[in-house]
């Protein structure tokens, strides 16, 4: 095991990159992002995030191997894994699974038939090795170092994470999937993932995270980067529970080139603090891209979350679906951005934000920037914040539910378009998530 001490410094930096074996540029990329993250000032809208930079743990290296087979892994974390269902979903529905632990992998493993398609799925670090060329072409060139702080801190002290290369016309029937654990006390992570899906291929990448409580906060400062070639597809699909002392701050970022899609499809249920807003690039001519999020709110915990469209080609498309629900004294609150640029005609975005509040206790606000800048496309928003309907829970309460079970009714059938987007196996996870605790001071 190796564990570097607790706070940040170039000498730090250097380390990582050192005992990572990895080429000079990178070390120099590494360097020159931890300058930019030191003259970074911490975001000034937004939650406020008190986290102390010198009380965090930048690298943890667990174990010594990458495992290709559950039955090589430490039996406690095997455990872990296979209670919230991973191993039964990577054995019944997935073509590739990877697993981080901490700071490194420590599970991978695919299908022998998406080998022989040539299809890429590695530890982003492996990836640097393997595929020097292909790895620098891209990494870094959609989310800059200087993009925003916890962007440039990724930047100089990423560890692991996803690569994933998918040929061209290369269509995967089956999702891949990886998952990443939080298990120490005062641990930051900060995998990185890298994304490039060929011309007229299709891909689906389901990423789940979670991670024990403890009393003193933890960091998740993650970059997602993916690129969707001509006539291409691409679903990124998350479900996030971290624990309640996680400030879960990413950047995610995709841009499409002609006639791609892009959809993300983003569940967060857990966390101290998440700030996260999946934004897409429509470059390409007819592109098309989607966001549907769910974020739940619960007591101590703000979700601000949203998603962010910029339109550059022409006859892009657009939408927006965000579903948020704050019970017990929670924050859930959209924040976006949609921009058609001035070239983009014949464009259209549409921006729906819905909110429930469960008690007089919990917030929700909106803070959308929605701008068109040429008079040949369409833009639309619409938001609505409610309480639960009181003719409804009285319906549904006749039929013979107590008040939470038919409160938990009309929950499930407001994000009941959410649910739609998900893999079976995950609908039914997210269900038990939202169960996870009874639901208090519904008012009527």
């Amino acid at each position: 095991m190796k564990t570097l001490t607790k706070g940040l410094d170039r000498k730090k930096v250097e380390e990582i990159s050192k005992l990572k074996n990895e080429p000079s540029w990178m070390l120099k990329y590494r360097l020159d992002s931890y300058d930019v993250f030191k003259q970074l000032k911490m975001p000034k809208w937004g939650p406020k995030i008190d986290i102390d930079f010198d009380n965090i743990t930048y690298y943890k290296k667990v174990f010594d191997s990458v495992e290709n087979s559950w039955n090589n892994v430490d039996q406690t974390v095997k455990k872990t894994f296979d209670e919230i269902g991973l191993i039964k979903a990577e054995d019944e529905y997935l073509a590739g699974v990877h697993v981080q632990y901490e700071s490194e992998a420590l599970y991978h493993n695919m299908l022998e038939e998406i080998k022989q398609k040539n299809v890429i799925f590695l530890d982003t670090d492996a990836a640097l090795k393997k595929y020097p060329d292909l790895f620098k072409k891209y990494f870094g060139t959609l989310v800059k170092k200087d993009d925003n702080k916890f962007a440039a801190l990724n930047s100089c002290v990423w560890s692991g994470g996803t690569f994933i290369y998918v040929p061209p016309h290369t269509k995967l029937e089956r999702p891949l999937q990886s998952y990443f654990r939080i298990n120490s006390k005062d641990m930051g992570q900060f995998e990185r993932t890298l994304i490039i899906v060929d011309e007229d291929s299709d891909l689906h990448y389901i990423e789940g995270c979670t991670a024990p409580n403890y009393s003193s906060s933890s960091l998740h400062a993650g970059v997602v980067e993916i690129f969707v070639g001509k006539n291409a597809k691409c679903r990124y699909t998350t479900i996030q529970n971290w624990s309640n002392n996680v400030y879960n701050l990413v950047t995610k970022r995709a841009l499409t080139e002609e006639n791609a899609v892009m959809e993300w499809v983003d569940g967060n249920i857990g966390s101290k603090v998440t700030m996260k807003y999946p934004a897409c690039i429509l470059k390409g001519d007819y592109s098309k891209a989607s966001c549907t999020t769910i974020a739940l709110a619960d007591k101590n915990q703000i979700q601000d979350t949203g998603a962010k469209m910029i339109h550059i080609g022409k006859n892009t498309k657009s939408n927006i679906l965000s579903k948020s629900i704050a019970r017990n004294g929670g924050n859930a609150s959209y924040r976006g951005l949609v921009k058609i640029t001035k070239n983009a005609i014949n464009s259209q975005a549409n921006v729906k934000c819905d909110t429930i509040l469960l008690d007089e206790k919990s917030k929700s606000d909106t803070y959308p920037t929605n701008i068109c800048e040429n008079k040949k496309s369409f833009l639309e928003h619409e938001a609505t914040v409610c309480k639960i309907d009181p003719n409804q829970l009285f319906y549904l309460m006749t039929r013979g539910l107590d008040e939470n079970k038919a409160t938990e009714l009309l929950i499930m059938g407001f994000i009941d378009a959410f649910k739609e987007e998900l893999p079976l196996e995950y609908a039914v996870e997210l269900n038990q998530l939202l169960k996870n605790e009874p639901i208090k001071e519904c008012k009527r």
